[in-house]
């Protein structure tokens, strides 16, 4: 296990010992944890998404284990939160196009379904970081905030006043659809992701995909000529956001954002051009933020449904979870 929550959530008043679920859906790996009804996180386990072979195959094997591990660590799920690609509506999924299918899904009644628990929120898994950053993270003392993720594809959240901006259809921040190039341009994400890295390693002829990509660009040559480039285009939109909502900082998630060379490269372009250049860290929590996330929107539901059950629920700040480390 990765990461822990130190701190506590408290639960509602009177509110039953028993677990909280996360689960966070990626486009090439999937995470499940459990933790206690302060939040405390007690078990965690990944396991691969396996796109290809479609949406329904990597869902129930997600809910398979959520399950194991809940029998495993008592058997009484009082919530569950759960961390999705793409824009979550009450009959599906819009821009997720990562894992055939996946617009199809109902993910909050799958849960309910499968696990027998009626407290579930079902959040975009960026957002869920966000969220996880605000309450526990590199947020917590910063406002606004930017969250970049940066893993299978490219995505950011804007948090303002302790809040993730959902935005108009609960699409802000999906700068993967932003134009690069001249016009009409290609996808911004299909140019800079995990999965763009990999496929630029490939024509490269670089071995390691990604990862072997960004250690081949360590020193000078092609593979760093061809990465700096793939890093300018994300700069100049990151840079963008920046302009846009003037973020006191800015936090990387994600597998690609654990690059050393790629942080540097963000850093050097956004301090070059901005007139006030926000701070740039790398999230504390690795590829955990998400899950985290969903674990903090378990809990969030939980409450809210406490609090439908013994009237109107006492407000809730981002300071309800303390400590978070990695």
């Amino acid at each position: 296990m990765s990461a822990r929550l130190d701190g506590r959530l408290a639960p509602p008043e009177g509110a039953p010992e028993g677990l909280l679920l996360g689960v966070d859906f990626g486009g090439t790996k999937m995470a499940v944890g459990v933790a206690d009804a302060h939040g405390r996180l007690l078990a965690q386990e990944r396991l691969p998404t396996l796109a290809d072979r479609g949406a329904r195959q990597a869902l129930d094997r997600a809910l398979d284990l959520a399950a194991g591990l809940v029998e495993t660590h008592g058997g009484r799920l009082l919530a569950a939160g759960i961390a999705s690609p793409g824009v979550i509506r009450p009959d599906g999924i819009d821009l997720a196009p990562n894992v055939p299918g996946w617009d199809r899904l109902r993910l909050a009644d799958a849960v309910r379904s499968r696990l027998g628990v009626r407290a579930v929120a079902v959040e975009n898994d960026l957002n869920a970081a966000a969220l996880a950053e605000l309450r526990v993270g590199a947020l917590r003392d910063a406002d606004p905030g930017v969250v970049l993720g940066l893993g299978t594809g490219v995505a950011a959240a804007v948090t303002v006043g302790g809040s993730v901006l959902a935005g108009h259809r609960g699409a802000a921040g999906e700068i993967g659809y932003a134009v690069t190039g001249p016009w009409p341009g290609q996808m911004l994400e299909l140019g800079f992701s995990g999965r763009a890295l990999d496929r630029l390693a490939d024509e490269m002829g670089v071995p390691g995909a990604a990862p072997g990509l960004v250690a081949a660009a360590e020193r000078p040559g092609a593979a760093r000529d061809a990465l700096t480039a793939r890093v300018d285009e994300l700069a100049r939109h990151l840079v963008t956001c920046c302009l846009l909502v003037d973020p006191q900082r800015v936090v990387l998630v994600g597998g690609v954002a654990g690059s050393e060379l790629i942080r540097e490269l963000l850093g050097e372009r956004l301090r070059a051009v901005l007139p006030y250049p926000p701070e740039l860290s790398l999230s504390a929590f690795a590829d955990d933020a998400a899950l985290l996330g969903a674990v903090v929107l378990a809990g969030d539901a939980l409450a809210a449904r406490a609090g439908d059950a013994a009237g109107p629920p006492a407000p809730r700040t981002v300071d309800g979870w303390a400590g978070l480390r990695a």
